[in-house]
């Protein structure tokens, strides 16, 4: 009888600890850690049925709240909202059961022309203090993140995969162009059909960041790896409905960015989506492009659908660089 009750407790202990998966939503606030190279808080969601003892990947959504405010408490109830309860993120971390990481930025209304949720120029040129290089200081969250989900027992990949809509789409499509060797696959939708070239110019026109990469080295300190940034999959996606142009506004580019964009890509969304699509082709970026008809700058289950499947097909995928 004894044997039976050793051997059914060692059939639970590798049921519980090599085969198991987590038995419910986990929600995790971490708090800000300078010493370690994060200065905001940032979130972290694992869904339940989130395999334990089995190599994973690690889904990062960029903030977004929609909105400049000088309250951190707006934009962490926003960012709470996004991991947890309706956002593009929610659905692939609950559908595919991988961890999700979103970062509290702030966006604060007393700095209007610096974007955080975007990424912008302004953010890497001017910004300092708390605010001082928010690419950096994700990936310091992002190892965080990974330390603490192998402490769980939840093994991740190095490379995250990263999902962004608006304003999170821009900063996702930003950040895969500084940091692509982080970066196994992204997905990105609602961007006011703009975005970042991989050319140094367009026209004659010089392509600064964060239009495109002549200034790369001065900003950054190394070269645009272009090999590396080419290897990885992309989703991108815009409604046929969108209009939602942040072009037009001053906090999101400055008058010498807009002029460029409006007299080389085109004035409206929809021409410049078409037009970015045409240059992303020219220099083979591994991109699938997809519109949705009757679809304006939101998305509905079709759209979450594809974007969940272009994930699983990344995640099962041997190696980062092949789109299935």
């Amino acid at each position: 009888m004894r044997g039976v009750i050793i051997l059914s407790f060692l059939f639970l202990f590798f049921t519980v600890y090599t085969q198991e998966i987590t038995v419910k939503d986990s929600l995790l606030v971490i708090r800000k850690n300078p010493e370690k190279g994060f200065q905001h808080d940032y979130i972290l969601f694992i869904p339940e049925g989130t395999p334990v003892n089995k190599m994973t990947c690690l889904l990062v959504e960029p903030n977004n709240t929609g909105r400049p405010s000088d309250s951190i408490e707006v934009h962490k109830r926003a960012a709470i909202d996004l991991a947890a309860v309706s956002s593009v993120g929610n659905n692939i971390s609950t559908m595919l059961k991988i961890p999700l990481l979103v970062p509290i930025f702030p966006r604060p209304a007393s700095k209007a022309l610096v974007y955080t949720h975007a990424l912008d120029r302004d953010v890497m040129v001017r910004a300092t203090g708390e605010l001082e290089r928010l690419d950096l200081q994700l990936i310091a969250m992002i190892e965080d993140a990974r330390n603490r989900l192998a402490i769980m027992q939840i093994e991740t990949e190095e490379k995250v995969l990263m999902n962004g809509f608006s304003a999170s789409a821009t900063f996702t499509n930003r950040f895969s162009y500084i940091h692509p060797e982080r970066v196994k696959a992204l997905a990105m939708g609602g961007f006011n059909g703009e975005l970042m070239l991989p050319q140094e110019t367009i026209n004659g026109v010089k392509l600064n960041y964060p239009l495109g990469v002549n200034d790369f080295y001065k900003l950054f300190g190394k070269k645009f790896d272009r090999k590396v940034y080419m290897t990885i999959p992309q989703f991108i996606y815009m409604g046929k409905l969108d209009e939602n142009d942040a072009v037009q506004f001053e906090d999101a580019y400055s008058n010498k960015e807009r002029k460029i964009i409006n007299t080389n890509l085109g004035r409206e969304v929809q021409e410049r989506y078409v037009k970015c699509q045409s240059i992303y082709r020219e220099n083979e970026v591994q991109v699938i492009f997809s519109t949705f008809e009757g679809v304006g700058h939101w998305t509905t289950s079709e759209v979450n659908f594809e974007v969940i499947k272009f994930f699983f097909n990344q995640i099962q995928s041997k190696s980062s660089g092949k789109n299935e």
